[in-house]
């Protein structure tokens, strides 16, 4: 995992992620929420405070944040259409239901803008 700090297309994605994983948790759980305790290898450059969830969503996001980071390829492309699976049995299914969720959800709330995220 790299130890300086994130380039703008990595703050957009782990944004993109937290955002969708809040949607989602605020329609499905229930329960006290807090935002992801920010790391020291994502820099200054990233604040995710804002996006507050369970501690399983928590946990999740976490995951997926750092499978974000450690991802070998370069560019990167939209993971529905990596050759690599990266995320383990479950959460591959977890982050399909929370991006088609939240991604839908979003939208018919006006967030158009998510559209270009999705088609590119």
């Amino acid at each position: 995992m790299r130890t300086s700090g994130l380039d703008p297309k990595e703050c957009k994605d782990l944004r993109v992620l937290a955002q969708f994983t809040a949607v989602y948790c605020r329609v499905h759980h229930e329960g006290p929420r807090e935002p992801l305790s920010p790391r020291e290898e994502w820099g200054t450059n990233i604040d995710l405070s804002r996006f507050q969830m369970c501690e399983s969503c928590r946990e999740f996001l976490d995951y997926a944040i750092e499978r974000r980071l450690r991802c070998p390829l370069d560019p990167k492309p939209v993971c529905k259409h990596c050759r690599i699976h990266c995320y383990r049995p479950g959460h591959r299914e977890k982050v399909r239901d929370v991006m088609r969720f939240s991604g839908k959800y979003l939208m018919k709330r006006g967030r158009l803008d998510l559209l270009w995220h999705y088609f590119f």
